[in-house]
C-alpha cells in the first residue's frame, strides 16, 4: 500500500515533514529579499566582504597604537573617532537627499579605501607614525559617516516594502557575523602576516564593494529634492520632532543604550565576578553579537508583526530585564546567556525601529533621519559607557548593570506613556 493510502496513525515519520518544513520557513530567516532582487543582492555581497574587512582593521589599528606607544590611554582612539562621527553623520545624510545616491557611496567608498591604503604605507615605514594612525581613523570614520546614511536609504529601493524587516534581518546576519568573526580573524592576521598585509587584505575588500555598488542604477534625487545644507539639516531635526513615531523610537533606543549599555564594565566583570581574564572578556563582548545574529537567523516571523511599535517597547523592556539577569548572574554561563537575550532583543528592536523609519518617511528625507538615526546609535553607547562607569565607581559592578536594566525599563514605560502614537502604531495603516 502506498504511503498516500495509509491511515494517518500509521504514516512514516517522514511523511511529517513538510509540515516541519513549513514550520520552520515562518521562523527562519526570509531570504526573499536576496532572491528576487538582483541589486540588493549585489548591495549585500559587496558590503558583507567589506564589512569583515573593516572589522579586521577595527583591531588592527589600537593593536598598532598600542605596539608604538606602550600605553593604555593612547588605544582609547573611539573617542577621537566620535567626533567625526557625529559631525559627518548628519551632513551625509543632507548629501544623501540631495545628489545621486549611488554617486556619493562610491565617492565615499572610495576614500575609505584611500584611507587604508595610507594605513599599508604607514605600517611599511620605518617608524610608523602614531598621529598617522590617529588622522587616518578620523579620515575613515569621516568617510563611512558620509556615506553610511545614503546606502542605508537604499533599502527601500531595491526591495518591496512587505520585505524591509527581512531586509534588515539579512544586513543583521553579515553584520553580527562580523562583529564575532572579524576580530577573531584580525588578530589571527595580525600574528602570521603582520600588520601591513592585514590592512592590505582590508583595501581589497574594498574592490568588491566598489565593483557592486558600480554595478548599481543610479538613484537621483527626488525633484523637489532640498539642497544640502545646514537649513535641510534643520529641516530634518524638525521632522524627528513632529513624527512622533519616530521621536518615541528614538527616545526608547536612546534610553536603552544610556542605561543599559554595560560594556565598559566587561574587563572588570570578568575579573572581580569570574576570576577571569582576557578570554572570558572576549566571550562577554561576543555573546551579544552571538544572540543577535541567532535573532536574524530567526527572523522569518517578524514580516508578520503589524504592531511594530509595540515589538520595540517589549525588545526594548526584554533588553533590560535580560540586563538585570546579567547582572545578577554567578555562574558564567548564565551571564553569557543573558547578554545573548540581551543581544537578540536589540536586534529585534533595531529590525523593527529600521522598518518604522523607512515606512514614516518620505523618500526625499530618508538620508537626513537616517543621518540623525546613526549620531543617536554612535552617541548614546558611548555616554551609556560613561553613565556605567561612573555609578560603578561610586557603587559597585552589580549596582550599576542592575539598576542599568531597571532604569532601562521605567524609561521605555515612560516613553510608551509620554507618546501613546509609540503603541498605536500599525503598519498596515497609510497614516503615520
Amino acid at each position: 500500500m502506498a504511503d498516500d493510502q495509509l491511515p494517518q496513525d500509521e504514516l512514516p515519520p517522514s511523511a511529517d515533514r513538510p509540515g516541519l518544513r513549513s514550520r520552520f520557513a515562518r521562523v527562519a530567516v526570509d531570504t526573499r529579499p536576496l532572491r528576487e532582487s538582483r541589486n540588493f543582492r549585489l548591495l549585500w555581497t559587496g558590503q558583507a566582504v567589506s564589512f569583515l574587512g573593516s572589522e579586521i582593521t577595527l583591531v588592527a589599528i589600537p593593536f598598532q597604537v598600542y605596539e608604538l606607544t606602550g600605553s593604555t590611554l593612547a588605544v582609547l582612539i573611539s573617542l577621537f573617532e566620535l567626533v567625526p562621527l557625529l559631525a559627518f553623520a548628519l551632513v551625509g545624510g543632507a548629501i544623501a537627499d540631495a545628489t545621486d545616491r549611488r554617486r556619493l557611496i562610491l565617492l565615499t567608498e572610495i576614500g575609505f579605501m584611500a584611507v587604508t591604503g595610507g594605513l599599508v604605507v604607514n605600517a611599511l615605514l620605518p617608524e610608523p607614525r602614531v598621529w598617522i594612525l590617529y588622522l587616518l581613523a578620523a579620515l575613515s570614520v569621516a568617510c563611512w559617516s558620509l556615506g553610511a546614511p545614503a546606502m542605508r536609504s537604499l533599502v527601500p529601493l531595491l526591495v518591496k516594502e512587505e520585505q524591509i524587516p527581512a531586509a534588515m534581518a539579512l544586513e543583521g546576519i553579515y553584520g553580527n557575523l562580523g562583529a564575532v568573526a572579524g576580530p577573531a580573524l584580525g588578530g589571527i592576521l595580525i600574528a602570521t602576516i603582520g600588520l601591513p598585509l592585514t590592512y592590505g587584505l582590508d583595501v581589497l575588500t574594498f574592490a568588491a564593494s566598489l565593483a557592486t555598488v558600480w554595478a548599481l542604477p543610479s538613484f537621483p534625487p527626488v525633484p523637489d529634492a532640498d539642497r544640502a545644507g545646514v537649513r535641510s539639516m534643520l529641516e530634518g531635526l524638525r521632522f524627528v520632532r513632529n513624527r512622533k513615531i519616530l521621536l518615541a523610537i528614538f527616545l526608547v533606543d536612546t534610553n536603552a543604550m544610556i542605561f543599559g549599555m554595560p560594556s565598559a564594565l566587561f574587563p572588570a566583570v570578568a575579573d572581580r565576578q569570574f576570576d577571569a581574564g582576557a578570554e572570558v572578556v572576549g566571550f562577554l563582548y561576543a555573546a551579544p553579537y552571538a544572540g543577535a545574529l541567532v535573532a536574524s537567523l530567526l527572523s522569518g516571523w517578524m514580516g508578520q508583526i503589524h504592531r511594530q511599535g509595540v515589538a520595540v517597547a517589549i525588545a526594548a523592556a526584554c533588553w533590560g530585564l535580560a540586563l538585570i539577569g546579567f547582572g545578577l548572574a554567578s555562574a558564567l554561563w548564565l551571564a553569557l546567556f543573558m547578554l545573548a537575550l540581551a543581544g537578540a532583543a536589540d536586534m529585534v528592536s533595531a529590525i523593527f525601529r529600521s522598518t518604522i523609519v523607512f515606512a514614516s518617511t518620505p523618500e526625499g528625507m530618508r538620508g537626513r533621519i537616517l543621518g540623525i538615526e546613526l549620531v543617536q546609535v554612535a552617541g548614546a553607547p558611548t555616554l551609556g559607557n560613561l553613565e556605567a562607569g561612573v555609578v560603578a565607581a561610586l557603587t559597585s559592578i552589580r549596582t550599576s548593570i542592575v539598576s542599568g536594566g531597571i532604569l532601562c525599563i521605567a524609561g521605555t514605560a515612560v516613553a510608551c506613556l509620554a507618546i501613546p502614537q509609540l503603541l498605536r502604531y500599525d503598519s498596515r495603516e497609510p497614516e503615520r
